[in-house]
């Protein structure tokens, strides 16, 4: 692609917080090409609101570069740049009539009135409210004064048009009728458009690039398409419709092991890797003979949709969600197979819990001001314990103020407890994915730390709990 291509070009972008060293965004690197009608995707405080801002100009980088057109803005202020931006909260002047809140801008660059009053009425044919000029903004529903807030945007021909979480004031209805229009606006006025939402269908309908994120990092860049299809992680699999998730291992050549059966599968995986596996409900092909599929398991639940079932099936220790045309009854034994290019195979992520922490003796460690115990003289190297204290090879006791020990968990080892005294350390839980026979929770400690649990019991997002970790299930090993 040539750099001209670009219309932004974002490089190594981090944004931290001084107040609480909280990073919303993180090293994060992207190239928006001009006309491109981009979304960033993801849950609320995933940072793609920050990401916006920093585009408009509203925030400034910790670190990195964005270039717009090839030249540097990072430092540039929001009304140096050809970039506009429309808020959930559309911010309309209630005392003006509709013409005053669009030409607003254009009034502030004293326009003369004529090029004011054509780029007004050409603006209004755009968002199809023609004549609407002398109305008071009390008289509009939700869906037309979204329809003027953009407006007021466009009139300024922006090269770039932000668009921050525009639609979700509106009902269910107005909503999707807003996203279609949203999206044949942006074919017929060929500017670049970077969207912010939370909303997975927005996302599909509207985009020619989604960018999802969580915990201030994108997770996968793409197409509608090779998100939906191909998700890069267990995490976009999740938040991207609806899945089954489950832990798996490779047992041979295309052949993976998951939910209690061997599958073939169409991704060539190295044989023991261990592996997250992604089952989309409209691929598992149902039987009512049992024995007639990989696995079988008992109908627990049947929810009719309007265009399909929801089939709910506990198989062991595993649960499987189907989506089919056709309703097994609550109760029954079904057998289930899979396709093998209905099998979507990702390498398993390392979750393992890591942390820092100070060494106060010889046998105790401090993690921001809770006691962790532990034989240091076997985790340091070339060190022994002799009367309570650090020694070297040659009995000379060990200066211990430099050295960090990093202390891991792994996430089924960690307890959450709602009592937030209990544990090393507490938080809130920011997001959760179900894999079939437990619960993968993300917990933003106090402290900044994003850490995985594994727990077979259901917590509710944004709950508060404390993070019990076992001195016996921890290894430990001095930060290099």
């Amino acid at each position: 692609m040539k750099a001209s291509d670009n219309i932004i070009e974002i490089k190594h972008v981090t944004k931290a917080f001084s107040d609480n060293g909280f990073v919303a965004v993180s090293d994060f690197n992207l190239e928006i090409k001009r006309g491109e009608f981009v979304t960033f995707l993801g849950p609320s405080g995933c940072g793609k609101t920050t990401m916006l801002r920093m585009i408009g100009g509203f925030d400034v980088p910790t670190s990195g570069e964005m270039l717009l057109g090839g030249k540097d803005i990072t430092a540039i202020p929001p009304y140096k740049r050809p970039v506009n931006t429309v808020f959930q909260r559309y911010a309309l002047f209630p005392h003006m009539n509709i013409y005053d809140n669009i030409a607003f801008g254009l009034k502030l660059k004293k326009l003369p009135k004529d090029e004011m009053d054509a780029k007004v009425k050409r603006v209004l044919e755009i968002v199809d409210l023609e004549g609407f000029e002398d109305r008071k903004v009390s008289t509009l529903s939700g869906g037309q004064q979204q329809r003027i807030a953009i407006a007021r945007a466009l009139v300024n021909e922006p090269e770039i048009l932000l668009l921050d979480e525009p639609l979700g004031a509106l009902d269910l209805k107005m909503r999707k009728e807003m996203q279609l229009e949203l999206k044949a606006m942006h074919d017929r006025l060929g500017i670049t458009f970077i969207y912010v939402t939370h909303d997975q269908e927005e996302a599909l309908t509207m985009s020619d690039k989604i960018v999802v994120m969580s915990r201030g990092q994108i997770q996968q860049i793409g197409t509608p398409e090779d998100i939906y299809n191909e998700p890069a992680n267990a995490f976009v699999a999740d938040f991207i419709g609806e899945s089954n998730i489950f832990k798996g291992i490779m047992t041979g050549k295309l052949k993976a092991r998951f939910a209690g059966g061997e599958f073939e599968c169409v991704d060539d995986v190295p044989e023991g890797t261990q592996v997250d596996i992604v089952i989309r409900p409209e691929d598992v092909i149902w039987d009512a003979d049992s024995s007639k599929g990989t696995i079988s398991g008992k109908v627990t639940g049947v929810i009719f949709k309007g265009m399909h079932y929801e089939i709910t099936v506990e198989s062991g220790k595993y649960e499987m969600v189907i989506r089919s045309t056709k309703s097994p009854k609550v109760g029954d034994t079904i057998g289930m197979s899979i396709e093998p290019d209905g099998i979507h195979v990702m390498i398993a992520e390392d979750h393992t819990t890591r942390f820092e922490a100070d060494i106060v003796d010889a046998s105790t460690l401090d993690y921001n001001g809770r006691e962790i115990k532990c034989d240091l003289g076997s985790v340091i190297p070339g060190a022994r314990i002799k009367d309570e204290v650090l020694v070297d090879g040659s009995g000379e006791p060990i200066d211990t103020s430099k050295i960090k020990v990093q202390v891991s968990i792994e996430p089924a080892d960690i307890e959450l407890s709602d009592d937030e005294s209990a544990g090393l350390t507490s938080g809130q839980i920011i997001n959760l994915i179900y894999k079939g026979d437990h619960y993968s929770y993300v917990v933003r400690t106090d402290h900044g730390h994003d850490l995985i649990v594994d727990d077979e019991y259901l917590w509710n997002m944004n709950d508060r709990v404390g993070l019990i970790m076992p001195e016996d299930k921890m290894t430990f090993g001095v930060k290099k």
